[in-house]
């Protein structure tokens, strides 16, 4: 290649030590060029490792981060084992041992009363008076005709005597003396139908005095001085309503479920939420004898001591009861799943493996529920499961805190 060529090429030539230009050996260009090409491939490769790795390193990190996401951690609970001497609480109220309104049987006006709301009175106490003066108007002719029967039966009865004598002289006919009799007997009889009626507007007028049918509190009064009151209790209104306040009667509502743990002379403990901390002791004197069909119930009666008058008549309050005569075990409310086969919970054992047990429910107490069987007492169960939690499901059970770590 002529120098010509070498300087169209850009190629430095060498000099010789006399001054002459000499091309470069061409092996040690080569030489250059396979160093380059080979870092460069180097750099190609490293970078070609670099991203496979970050890439298997990326898949691993996304698979574990999935397998960890789809692992599920429940919280477990242990079934609580109950005494067996548990209660059950019932709504009850309070009624006075003996109630009664209390009605006019005469009309009148009436006159004047004597007793007022909240008053104790005693039996045949006067509560008010009744001015009534169609029955005195009435009473009096009924005396007046009772007289006149009277006087009429006088006369019969003298004559009958006097008609029996000329009969035994047989001076009068038989027919006659038949005659004399049949009017003495009517006149009897008139005389003593006279007598019921004078009795029956006796009675009336009785009932001008409104008088307490029973030891007790007056509760209502219903009118004032000067009403026109109407007899009988239809339509009318009640004048007073009075109520015995010691003892009290409790009337209660009993599940069917708990009828039989109840029985006559069982002592109970009521209670009222405006009076905290105070509990009356009562006892069952009366069952029904039969479950009320549209509400599946067992009505009780408790007889209630009320000697200070604490507890008053109408008051809502709640009758603690006997509820069980065996233990049963105890779970929160939350652990419990609605299935289309009934109610079940689910239970983990010890390597993390769901089972979904059928239970019978005993009690519903709000926030726990008494389990009759279904379950035993060394079972982990889950609380708040998922919807979707199966038999087979593998879960991850969450370690219990300590009350300082939870707090």
């Amino acid at each position: 290649m002529t120098e010509k060529t070498h300087a169209s090429l850009a190629i430095p030539a060498r000099e010789t030590e006399e001054g002459e230009h000499l091309l470069p050996p061409r092996h040690r260009e080569w030489r250059r060029a396979k160093i380059a090409i080979l870092i460069v491939l180097l750099l190609l490769a490293i970078g070609a490792l670099r991203t496979v790795i970050a890439n298997v390193l990326q898949s691993r990190e996304v698979e574990a981060t999935t397998q960890q996401n789809a692992v599920q951690y429940v919280n477990t609970v242990m079934p609580k084992q109950t005494d067996g001497g548990g209660q059950t609480l019932l709504p009850g109220t309070l009624r006075g041992y003996v109630e009664s309104p209390i009605y006019a049987r005469s009309t009148g006006y009436l006159l004047h009363w004597y007793a007022d709301i909240g008053a104790h009175v005693k039996q045949g106490q006067l509560l008010a008076e009744l001015d009534t003066p169609e029955i005195d108007q009435e009473l009096a002719q009924a005396l007046a005709q009772r007289q006149q029967i009277n006087s009429s039966l006088g006369l019969a009865k003298s004559s009958l005597e006097r008609w029996q004598q000329l009969r035994q002289r047989d001076a009068v006919s038989q027919q006659e003396l038949d005659e004399r009799q049949s009017t003495y007997t009517q006149d009897v009889a008139n005389l003593a139908a006279a007598d019921a009626n004078v009795k029956r507007l006796q009675q009336l007028e009785s009932f001008k005095r409104i008088v307490a049918p029973f030891t007790g509190v007056v509760t209502q009064r219903n009118v004032d001085v000067g009403d026109l009151i109407d007899a009988g209790s239809g339509t009318s209104r009640a004048l007073f309503a009075l109520a015995q306040s010691d003892p009290l009667r409790v009337y209660a509502q009993l599940p069917q479920a708990y009828a039989q743990n109840v029985a006559v002379g069982q002592k109970v403990v009521v209670t009222q939420a405006e009076l905290p901390g105070q509990q009356f002791d009562g006892k069952i004197t009366h069952m029904s004898g039969a479950i009320d069909v549209p509400t599946r119930s067992l009505q009780i009666e408790v007889t209630l001591p009320n000697p200070d008058d604490k507890l008053r008549p109408g008051a809502y309050v709640q009758v603690a009861v006997p509820a069980t005569a065996h233990a049963h075990l105890t779970v929160p409310g939350n652990a419990l799943l609605f299935r289309a086969e009934g109610p079940r919970v689910a239970v983990v054992d010890a390597k993390g493996n769901v089972s979904l047990h059928k239970v019978v429910i005993a009690q519903d107490l709000g926030q726990t529920l008494e389990i009759e069987s279904g379950l035993e007492p060394t079972d982990h169960v889950i609380i708040n499961p998922s919807d979707s939690i199966a038999d087979g499901d593998h879960v991850q059970v969450e370690p219990q805190k300590n009350s300082k770590g939870a707090s």
